[in-house]
């Protein structure tokens, strides 16, 4: 009988360093077009708030077996949240 090969090897994958750097890079680009007044903080809330709606929808087609959506989720609430304080900061 042959075992499948296990690991205990926990440091983070490519794959995740990858997303990570997409998602500050992403984050930081928002930052920049709201400081040029190309987007409102508004704006930029209804974009994370997109992803997050269509994060739940890959969560209830396809699942979250390794729980890699709901760590990108919780990720994205951040932002939002981070967000969401800057609309109550009068300018």
């Amino acid at each position: 009988m042959s075992e499948l090969p296990t690991s205990n090897d926990n440091r983070p994958s490519m794959a995740d360093a990858h997303g990570r750097a997409a998602l500050l890079m992403t984050e930081s680009l928002l930052h920049s077009l709201i400081a040029k007044s190309i987007i409102s903080v508004a704006e930029a809330v209804e974009v994370v708030e997109t992803v997050i709606s269509v994060e739940k929808d890959a969560i209830a087609d396809v699942g979250d077996s390794d729980g890699t959506i709901r760590k990108s989720l919780a990720l994205l609430q951040k932002i939002s949240t981070s967000l969401s304080h800057d609309l109550n900061v009068p300018t």
